[in-house]
């Protein structure tokens, strides 16, 4: 027997089967959403763009002239030191007019020494000479008259003979006695110790109030100013250096001074198997007699593959630079360098001509490093 229910209970049921329905329709939707692939414009890229890792400036190797340089160590000494001592012993110095490091002129007065003792020699000198002279005048006036009276028969030849030794022997006299003199003059003379040379003073010995003794050393001078670099360079060597090459030496304080080959030694050191070098210095306050100074000799000149400085990068030991490989990315090239001159390396090899290389900022990049270029090439 069936019974059809009706009233609010089957309505309460109705709308209950309803809202389960709707629940798992609205499940599926959402499930169905969530597996349905995503539109193509939402999708993130499968590999980001590589970002430079430098902005850099390029250069090209350049090909210049430079001269082929040979390396040696020597002493930058004195192109010749006079010594300078008193010429009179056992007289003591009363001034000294100059100190070291001063630069004086040939003649110029360095010290004085005392002068009376030598005075009074000289004007005894002078009066010896005066009574002298009056005595030869009167012994040759006696050997006139007595020659007269002679081819006149009044005189003998031997009293003529006498009155003519006695002229002869007052000119001897008179003559040992200006020679006493001019010794005097020139003791006198030699009271004022004088400069032989131009040239700078470099040691100084003489005190106010010693005696002169003989062979004393009072005074070293620098003749001229004139400096000279004597290098040791190696007997394979030696035979390219020539007179008149230009000479650059690096002082200590990181300056450099040019100068010139003057001559080479004609003999080697049997023990070093080393020669001599001869350069002249200009003055300067870079170098200074007795200094150790390193520096080397140009010679001929020859064409060189260059680049700048900065360029290269050292790296275990290495020399290395950067080149421009694909318009965005470089490579890390070995090199070998070679002379340095200035702010530029020789590449002996390793680097076309042709080839772009970082300027600047090398040390900061890798291998296959991405970069920015700006500004073209550098030069």
């Amino acid at each position: 027997m069936t019974f059809n229910s009706s009233g609010p209970l089957a309505g309460r049921k109705t709308r209950l089967a309803l809202g389960v329905a709707a629940l798992v329709a609205a499940g599926a939707f959402l499930f169905l959403r969530a597996e349905a692939p995503k539109p193509a414009e939402a999708a993130e890229p499968a590999k980001a763009a590589a970002r430079p890792a430098l902005t850099v400036s390029l250069t090209s190797p350049q090909t210049q002239d430079w001269p082929q340089v040979l390396p040696a160590n020597g002493n930058v000494v004195a192109w010749q030191e006079a010594v300078i001592g008193a010429e009179i012993a056992n007289f003591r110095i009363t001034e000294v007019r100059v100190q070291v490091g001063d630069f004086v002129k040939k003649g110029q007065v360095l010290a004085r020494i005392a002068s009376d003792t030598v005075a009074s020699e000289l004007a005894e000198a002078k009066a010896s000479v005066a009574e002298l002279e009056a005595s030869a005048g009167e012994a040759r006036g006696n050997a006139e008259r007595a020659k007269e009276l002679r081819e006149k028969g009044f005189y003998s030849s031997q009293l003529n003979t006498q009155y003519q030794t006695a002229q002869h022997t007052a000119q001897a006299r008179l003559a040992a006695a200006r020679a006493r003199q001019q010794a005097a003059d020139l003791k006198m003379s030699k009271t004022g110790v004088l400069a032989p040379d131009d040239g700078v003073i470099s040691a100084r010995s003489a005190t106010v109030g010693s005696l002169t003794q003989p062979g004393q050393e009072l005074f070293r001078l620098i003749r001229g100013g004139r400096l000279e670099w004597r290098a040791e360079v190696p007997s394979a060597d030696l035979g390219k250096v020539k007179a008149g090459d230009a000479a650059v030496l690096t002082a200590p304080n990181g300056e450099t001074v040019r100068g010139k080959v003057r001559a080479v030694a004609p003999s080697v050191d049997p023990q070093t198997r080393n020669g001599l070098v001869y350069a002249d210095v200009p003055a300067s306050s870079a170098v200074r007699a007795g200094m150790f100074a390193r520096g080397e000799f140009e010679l001929a000149k020859s064409p060189a593959l260059t680049v700048p400085q900065s360029s290269v990068v050292l790296r275990e030991g290495f020399a290395y630079v950067f080149r421009m490989e694909d318009g965005e990315r470089v490579a890390q090239i070995k090199i070998i360098p070679g002379r340095r001159l200035g702010e530029r390396i020789e590449v002996m090899s390793g680097l076309d001509a042709t080839a772009r290389v970082v300027a600047t900022g090398a040390g900061f990049l890798a291998d296959g490093d991405v970069v920015k270029v700006v500004d073209g090439v550098a030069k």
